[in-house]
């Protein structure tokens, strides 16, 4: 069996499940998840998966996972061994990511294994990408105010812009998308995308409006609050362009979009330092 730890907010937890997906997939394994972390968790909504997508999501017992990892069950020993000095110590089944890049050593993992990492890159899930896409498709029914939402969307040439700031300002390993950064992401889009219409998601609408002079139609989307979240990237991916921010979740709404010809827009700099996020986007994708 394929299990995989999950944690963080909803981006991340697709990314995870994305990553795992693909490896049970090539291995012919069955795919579980650990959500047992999320007892402790208050970021964010907790485990979403389950409850938002039509993929079938089977959860890990403590069984299984003791059956994979034996005496390196307990998560304060896993812990223990992310350090990368002990990786001697870990069970060929405990495969924790090395890095941020894309690393190929998971397709060398064993039968029986535990995924413990991010796994942020379309490289280790694109050969089921389709899969993935209907494992992703939302099964709950969209409010009146998100239908609506939507039917503008369809009927424009509809471009999502995704300002994050709230818990980045200040934030000690995200970066902040700049001014210039949209800018020049809006001014890119206006030279490829005929007639565009602009869709705003932002925890900071303010911002948006002091901050960012947009000459075209333009709506502002901030209905979507606390558990219904995620109606954004659902919404996100109904547009037919994306200018996504240095965010798991807005990544995702742009990846999911559908669209042949879709213009998407990502920012290079995505950390405070300087980590090589390159693997991070698809090769269609334009970083400013």
């Amino acid at each position: 069996m394929v299990i995989a730890h999950l944690i963080g907010g909803l981006g991340n937890q697709m990314f995870q499940y994305a990553a795992a997906r693909a490896l049970s997939s090539a291995k012919k394994e069955t795919l579980l998840l650990d959500t047992s972390s999320f007892a402790s968790y208050t970021l964010h909504q907790g485990f979403e998966l389950s409850k938002l997508f039509a993929g079938e999501i089977c959860i890990a017992r403590d069984t299984d996972v003791k059956h994979v990892l034996g005496w390196q069950t307990a998560p304060r020993i896993r812990n223990y061994l992310h350090r990368p000095k002990l990786a001697w110590l870990r069970k060929a089944s405990l495969i924790i990511e090395p890095s941020f890049h894309y690393w190929s050593g998971l397709q060398r993992a064993p039968d029986d294994c535990y995924l413990m990492g991010y796994w942020q890159s379309e490289r280790y899930f694109f050969d089921v990408a389709e899969e993935v896409r209907k494992d992703f498709t939302f099964k709950l029914d969209m409010s009146p105010q998100n239908i609506e939402t939507a039917d503008k969307i369809r009927n424009t040439n509809a471009v999502s812009l995704h300002v994050r700031r709230g818990d980045y300002v200040n934030n000690s390993v995200y970066a902040t998308c700049t001014r210039d950064y949209y800018r020049t992401a809006i001014l890119h889009l206006s030279k490829h995308v005929n007639a565009p219409t602009f869709f705003v998601f932002s925890d900071d609408i303010d911002w948006v409006k002091n901050n960012l002079d947009i000459d075209f139609p333009l709506h502002y989307v901030n209905h979507n609050k606390g558990s219904e979240s995620y109606n954004d990237m659902r919404l996100m991916s109904m547009c037919q362009h994306n200018i996504i921010a240095n965010s798991s979740f807005s990544w995702w709404g742009a990846w999911l979009n559908p669209s042949a010809d879709k213009v998407v827009v990502a920012p290079k700099k995505w950390f405070i330092n300087n980590t090589n996020v390159n693997d991070l986007f698809p090769s269609a994708w334009v970083t400013l």
